[in-house]
C-alpha cells in the first residue's frame, strides 16, 4: 500500500531512500541516527562530513552504503518546547522536504522513523499525527510507496483523546453486545447510524415488527442509557398507553400466505444476480465525481491493485481493500454495509477492526491515514491493498 504502519528496524527495511532522524551536524549520534551511521558504515560519515550540516526541517541526501537503500536522507526534525516555538511547522517539513528529495532522485519507495520522538522529546502521539498529516497530504498528489517505522505502538494511545473516544466505544458495544437482550439486539442488527439519530414516531407497522419488545407499559428492566441510544424505540416506550391504542387505530395488519412457495429454479436465481464489487465500486466513482487517480490515491490503495479491479468485473478483493474504497468515497454506514456485501463482507461488533472502522464512518471521520493510525495503535491490520 502506499502508506504501511509497521514496527521494525529501520536499519533492516528494503526500500529506495531510508530517512535518517539526524542533528544538526549530519556527524551521528545516538538513536536512530547513530544506529543508521553504524549500520552504514563509516564510509557514510566522510560523506556527511562534506555536506556541511542541515537546518531544522530541511533533508539532505547521501549515498546508502551497507543498508539496503539506495540512499539515506538525513532531515532534522525540531526539539520540542512545548509546542509554542513552530515545532509541529518544522517536523512537518521534515517529511515534506525528505519526500520531495526523494521524489527528485526517481525514489519509488521510502521508509521513515518517527523524527524528533526520541531524544528531542516530541510527544509520540502528536509526532505520529503530524507525520500523517504530511505524508497524507503528499501521497494525495504523488505516487510513493512510503513506510512509516514506530517503534513503540502502545506509546501511541497514551494521552490521544481520539483513540481514547475509540477504546471507549468499543468497551461500549462490547458490553452491549454480550449483555443485552436478546430483543435489543434484533435492533442492533439494523443500521448503526440509527442509533445515533434524532428519535422518530413509530408507525403502527413498526412497532408490529417488535412486538416482543412491548410487552409492558413500564419497561424497568431496560437500562435507561440503552434505551436513550435506542432513540426511536424509547420514544415508544414514553408513550402513554391511549396514545399506543390509537397509533393502531385503522391499522389492518399485512396479510401473509400460507400457502407453500414454488422454490425458484438455480437458472432463475442466477440469471437475478446483482451487479458485482467491481460494478458497484465504478458507479460510486462517478457518483461521487472524483477521478479514479483521486479515488485510489484517498483510498491508500496501490494504481496496480486499482487497474485490476476497474478491468475485472469478477474482481474479488480483501475486506480491508473494499473497506478502503469505502472511506475514500465517504459512504455512509449503510452505504459502507452494501459494498461490503458485494464482496461477500459486513462488519461485526464482535470484532474490534470493525468496531474501529464503525466509529470512524459514524463520526464522519474519512481520512484513511487517520484510521490506520489508528488501527495500528490497536495492533489491527490497515485497510488498503
Amino acid at each position: 500500500m502506499p502508506l504501511d504502519i509497521i514496527r521494525a528496524d529501520i536499519t533492516q527495511i528494503h526500500a529506495d531512500a531510508i530517512v535518517n532522524a539526524a542533528n544538526s551536524t549530519l556527524l551521528g549520534g545516538g538513536g536512530v541516527d547513530g544506529a543508521i551511521h553504524r549500520a552504514a558504515g563509516s564510509a557514510l560519515l566522510e560523506e556527511c562530513r562534506a555536506l556541511g550540516g542541515c537546518e531544522t526541517g530541511q533533508a539532505k541526501l547521501t549515498g546508502g552504503y551497507r543498508l539496503s537503500c539506495k540512499y539515506i536522507i538525513h532531515t532534522v526534525g525540531p526539539i520540542w518546547q512545548g509546542g509554542e516555538l513552530r515545532e509541529a511547522e518544522l517536523l512537518y517539513s521534515c517529511y515534506k522536504n525528505s519526500l520531495l528529495l526523494a521524489q527528485e532522485n526517481g525514489c519509488e519507495s521510502i521508509a521513515f522513523p518517527l523524527i524528533s520522538a526520541g531524544v528531542y522529546g516530541y510527544p509520540k502521539a502528536e509526532a505520529v499525527s503530524v507525520a500523517i498529516r504530511a505524508i497524507g497530504d503528499f501521497l494525495r498528489e504523488n505516487d510513493m510507496d512510503v513506510t512509516l517505522v514506530i517503534f513503540d505502538r502502545s506509546s501511541l494511545i497514551a494521552g490521544s483523546h481520539l483513540f481514547g473516544s475509540i477504546a471507549q466505544y468499543i468497551d461500549d458495544t462490547y458490553a452491549e453486545e454480550n449483555t443485552e437482550a436478546p430483543e435489543m439486539r434484533l435492533m442492533n442488527a439494523n443500521s448503526m447510524a440509527a442509533a445515533f439519530a434524532e428519535p422518530a414516531p413509530l408507525q403502527a407497522e413498526e412497532v408490529l415488527e417488535h412486538t416482543d419488545l412491548f410487552l409492558s407499559d413500564e419497561p424497568e428492566h431496560h437500562d435507561e442509557k440503552k434505551a436513550r441510544k435506542k432513540g426511536r424505540i424509547r420514544s415508544f416506550f414514553k408513550t402513554p398507553s391511549a396514545k399506543k391504542e390509537a397509533m393502531f387505530e385503522g391499522f389492518v395488519p399485512p396479510e401473509y400466505s400460507t400457502e407453500p412457495q414454488e422454490p425458484a429454479s438455480l437458472s432463475e436465481l442466477l440469471s437475478s444476480i446483482d451487479e458485482s464489487f467491481s460494478q458497484s465500486l465504478l458507479r460510486l466513482i462517478d457518483r461521487s465525481g472524483m477521478t479514479d487517480v483521486q479515488v485510489y490515491r484517498k483510498a491508500n490503495i496501490d494504481r496496480k491493485l486499482f487497474s485490476k479491479i476497474r478491468s475485472d468485473i469478477d474482481y474479488k478483493p480483501k475486506k480491508q481493500t473494499a473497506l478502503a474504497f469505502a472511506i475514500a468515497l465517504e459512504l455512509t454506514l449503510p452505504e459502507t454495509l452494501s459494498l461490503l456485501a458485494k464482496a461477500g463482507y459486513t462488519l461485526s461488533d464482535s470484532i474490534k477492526f470493525d468496531l474501529i472502522v464503525k466509529y470512524f464512518i459514524i463520526n464522519g471521520r474519512y481520512n484513511i491515514f487517520e484510521l490506520n493510525q489508528a488501527l495500528f495503535s490497536f495492533d489491527q491490520t490497515l485497510i488498503g491493498c
